[in-house]
């Protein structure tokens, strides 16, 4: 990757390592619904403004369709299940849990069509992954807790196949003007739910309400900006490898601040699942040499 790509995926993992622990943080306190519409109505204050001073809403709204699509799959969906699975589960676990993402994006892009195919090594990093879930699933997460898994587990379908839909339908669309629209849809969408509830921010903490702040300012305005630029950096399955050290910070992050313990399953998990989506993403050097050469033609004017 280029030094561009580098800074915007280091960023990036670091910045969606974070988001885990702030949900954690804000859902003791606040409905996940509102955590959800107050996240949205941050982010959209801050991109919609920008989106409508450089012209770009109007022409982002001639693919209004593959944003609703993109919406849905990327926010609307999975921002609230995840704020109702940290309800029950911990931080580090749900971190963990979405570092599939890589893992199910091999399969969404072959479903769709790409042409690499599936070599020995990233069936073996499938099955190794699939090894390190069990292993996760069995020794940390009971009966109990079978839906807040199940609603991680849609998260994970949403976030492997937006990006697909970014590279695919929606390359003339600024990152930007695609979020800002992405994040209005969603808090008009939660509003009806929210606003009635909107008192229990004045009743939370401070530091609960540090948390959606922090949630709306960083891990939502800024990062949505930083991820369609890494999106068009290096491509959509290479973009969702922070996925491989996002559940690295959210577990360090879960440790050290929420005091959450690091188990046996996460310790098995952990490895098992990063090396498998590893190389279950991983190209084979054919395929890597002509994927450059087509970043460095699409990069002449």
């Amino acid at each position: 990757m280029s030094r561009r790509g580098w800074a915007l995926f280091l960023a990036m993992s670091v910045i969606w390592g974070i988001p885990y622990l702030l949900i954690k943080v804000a859902v003791d306190e606040v409905s996940p619904v509102v955590v959800v519409f107050a996240r949205c109505v941050v982010g959209a204050a801050l991109l919609l403004p920008w989106t409508l001073w450089k012209g770009q809403l109007r022409p982002a709204l001639r693919h209004w369709k593959w944003l609703l699509l993109f919406t849905v799959l990327e926010m609307t969906g999975p921002w609230l299940l995840l704020a109702y699975a940290e309800q029950s589960l911990s931080s580090s676990l749900t971190g963990l849990l979405v570092a599939v993402v890589p893992f199910v994006a091999a399969l969404a892009g072959r479903l769709a069509g790409e042409e690499e195919r599936f070599t020995p090594v990233r069936i073996a990093g499938m099955c190794l992954g699939v090894v390190g879930i069990v292993a996760l699933l069995g020794l940390d997460v009971d009966g109990a807790q079978l839906l807040p898994i199940l609603a991680v587990a849609l998260v994970v379908i949403g976030y492997a196949t937006a990006p697909l839909i970014v590279q695919r339908k929606l390359p003339e669309v600024p990152g930007v003007a695609a979020s800002s629209f992405a994040l209005f849809v969603t808090a008009v969408v939660y509003a009806p739910f929210a606003v009635p509830r909107a008192g229990e921010i004045g009743d939370a903490s401070g530091q609960a309400v540090a948390a959606l702040v922090t949630l709306g300012v960083v891990c939502t305005a800024v990062a949505l900006a930083l991820f369609f630029a890494l999106i068009r950096e290096v491509g959509p399955q290479r973009a969702l490898v922070i996925t491989f050290v996002n559940p690295a910070v959210a577990v360090l992050l879960g440790v050290a601040l929420l005091d959450e313990p690091f188990t046996l399953g996460i310790a098995l998990g952990l490895p098992l699942v990063l090396a498998g989506c590893v190389l279950a993403t991983r190209r084979s050097p054919v395929r890597t040499q002509e994927s450059e050469l087509c970043d460095v033609d699409s990069a002449v004017p």
